[in-house]
């Protein structure tokens, strides 16, 4: 069986460790934190950051790919204070 087989799989369980996301989830974070107000990069990860009691730190190599997809979706407006746009607040 390959490295990536279901079987090998089954019955093992890994733990995530703490403060690491569900692939996906980061973009719905970022969504939610420009719901409140447009922000730079930095104001949205220390935003993520403190919304979490300080469980959560998001960083550049993670945030920024997160925030271009956003605005390549429309779901965020690609600017120096990235803002969410409409599509991206009827989620």
């Amino acid at each position: 069986m390959g490295p990536h087989s279901c079987q090998e799989s089954v019955g093992t369980e890994k733990q995530r460790p703490e403060g690491e996301l569900v692939q996906g989830t980061l973009g719905m974070l970022v969504l939610k934190t420009l719901a409140g107000e447009p922000l730079h990069g930095y104001g949205i990860a220390q935003s993520i950051q403190q919304i979490s009691n300080e469980v959560l730190r998001v960083e550049e190599g993670s945030l920024y790919p997160a925030l271009h997809r956003l605005e390549l979706d429309g779901m965020a407006t690609p600017s120096k204070d990235s803002s969410i746009t409409s599509t991206g607040s009827s989620l």
